[in-house]
């Protein structure tokens, strides 16, 4: 997950590393880190490489002399100022906010943008999610003509979930898989997987206790060794992001190499072919 290997912005856990942002890129390239999701802030939205012709220039010219894939974004503008529970004026402004991320997206071949049905942004009536429905259905051929996908990161229970996205178009939205969101809820890895597990297009790698917040790895109610089991059974062959807990030291790229060697460690003992950054 971008920032990860920038020093905390004002304690935050996750937030774009506006001074680092570039330097990443090479920090990753020397330690056979090879995917990075790009993070983008309601803060300065506009501001964001993501969001300028320069920045895009910049971009795709570290992508390709650092050999970096930038495969999925992570909206959390999205989650800071949901469109889908706003009105008028503001409304239209955060509708055409997602629509200029999209073309962001396409012209930096980012294909999955993640939009969290989560904290500020979970959905708390049948208002809201159908608000959100109408007009991402609105915006289906626009999604086709840039080839970017919708993922969802919910904290809705299984079923619920399952009903949610099957509602949308399973060729252009799709679900992404927070280990351990689903851990601190207390939800049961087989019953998501069963639920919705062929709608996953996503994974979030991390670990909290029943209840809590983020910790390192291994130290929460997160079970990997089911969910390794569960991803290997619907044959899932996409990403493992890794949006793991931040070292209390500081030295974030030795805790990241190690949450590195763990979960590559789950994925070749039951031989999931994924790709984790």
């Amino acid at each position: 997950m971008q920032g990860r290997l920038s020093p905390m912005i004002d304690n935050r856990i996750q937030s774009f590393p506006w001074k680092g942002w570039q330097k990443e890129f090479e920090i990753a390239s020397k330690n056979n880190i090879n995917t990075i999701e790009w993070t983008i802030d309601d803060d300065q939205l506009y501001e964001n490489p993501l969001l300028t012709e320069k920045g895009i220039q910049e971009i795709n010219a570290l992508t390709k002399k650092y050999q970096i894939n930038i495969p999925s974004l992570t909206g959390d503008c999205f989650m800071q100022k949901p469109f889908w529970k706003s009105i008028g004026a503001q409304k239209e402004k955060l509708q055409n906010d997602f629509i200029n991320i999209l073309h962001g997206c396409s012209k930096a071949n980012i294909s999955i943008v993640l939009i969290p049905l989560v904290d500020n942004g979970s959905i708390e009536n049948d208002l809201q999610e159908n608000n959100l429905l109408t007009f991402l259905s609105s915006q289906t051929e626009l999604l086709k003509k840039l080839s970017v996908r919708v993922c969802f990161e919910s904290d809705f229970p299984p079923k619920k979930l399952k009903d949610f996205i099957d509602r949308y178009d399973d060729d252009l939205f799709g679900i992404n898989y927070d280990t351990g969101n689903s851990a601190s809820m207390g939800f049961d890895p087989s019953e998501e997987f069963l639920q919705y597990g062929d709608r996953i297009i996503n994974i979030h790698i991390k670990d909290r206790p029943l209840g809590g917040t983020t910790v390192p790895l291994g130290e929460g109610d997160t079970n990997f060794s089911l969910i390794f089991r569960m991803l290997k059974e619907h044959d899932y062959h996409g990403n493992l992001i890794l949006q793991t807990a931040r070292a209390k030291d500081n030295d974030h790229l030795s805790v990241l190499k190690n949450y590195h060697n763990i979960t590559m460690e789950h994925a070749k003992k039951i031989g999931l072919p994924v790709n984790i950054s």
